[in-house]
């Protein structure tokens, strides 16, 4: 129920949101002048790798992190192994940046997961440059029979000749996923072995967070129907923000990450018998 209105004071949302843009101001106003080129560089960027940085502003990179540091603890910006982003919760990072961000770690991700999984498997493998990363990996397998929603993962994967890749129907996003009512009816006629997927970010409590209802509809689909679900999700995923829900990582058979989660989080898995693999 909404409270009356009372003359001469305004409502607890607008006092809030006037707070938290003047907070932000402040903090802004406060910055010297090359930590505010690089906050704006990262914004109209989404990624900036420390080396660029540097280079861009003729410092060195230890000189670069500890602006990204103070910058992070501010809440500007994200700090990230190797860089900078400026995270949003209802738009993801451009393809082009995501592809070069954690890349060591992906690929140490994709090779743990490319060992768990056994030739002759049937497989789902969702959007995404880790999972991307996975396909790469799978390679030296024989006779997988492959179905996925990433035209970059179907490209990857039917390079081998004894590989069967399946391509859903529907809408092809710019970044290659393709999603929709179409790539839902089509995943749902199918009941594999694993499923192989990745995320935008996980919450605190354990939510899988996604920044497309339509692609997270599509790995639902992909959960609801495969035996094994693993997750690979580098540690940058961990408290991220997005704004769709997926489902609980309490979901899925086994998480492949880089770097130990907080301790409610790995208590969490443990409670619900999620294998965590650190590689």
């Amino acid at each position: 129920m909404r409270l009356p209105w009372v003359p001469g004071r305004r409502r607890l949302s607008e006092r809030s949101l006037e707070y938290t843009s003047g907070a932000t101001k402040e903090r802004r106003m406060s910055l010297a002048p090359r930590q505010q080129n690089i906050l704006d560089l990262v914004r109209e960027r989404g990624y900036v790798s420390i080396e660029e940085l540097a280079h861009s502003f003729t410092v060195t990179p230890q000189t670069i992190r500890r602006d990204i540091n103070q910058l992070a603890e501010q809440g500007l910006l994200r700090r990230y192994h190797g860089g900078a982003a400026y995270d949003s919760s209802v738009e993801n990072t451009a393809y082009t940046m995501r592809a070069g961000q954690m890349h060591d770690e992906k690929q140490r991700i994709a090779e743990a997961i490319a060992t768990a999984v056994p030739d002759h498997a049937s497989l789902f493998i969702n959007i995404g440059t880790t999972t991307q990363a996975i396909a790469r990996a799978l390679l030296g397998h024989q006779a997988l029979k492959v179905i996925t929603n990433d035209l970059h993962v179907a490209g990857i994967l039917s390079a081998k000749e004894d590989f069967e890749v399946l391509v859903a129907g529907g809408k092809v996003r710019n970044d290659g996923g393709i999603v929709g009512q179409a790539t839902v009816d089509f995943i749902q006629q199918f009941k594999v072995d694993y499923a192989l997927v990745g995320i935008s970010g996980i919450d605190e409590d354990g939510s899988l967070l996604d920044f497309d209802f339509r692609e997270v509809r599509v790995s639902r689909a992909i959960l609801d129907n495969a035996r094994q679900v693993f997750l690979a999700a580098d540690s940058s995923k961990f408290g991220r923000n997005a704004m769709v829900r997926l489902g609980a990582i309490t979901q899925v058979d086994r998480v492949f990450t880089d770097t130990q989660p907080a301790p409610p989080l790995v208590q969490l898995l443990a409670e619900h018998k999620v294998k965590l693999e650190v590689v």
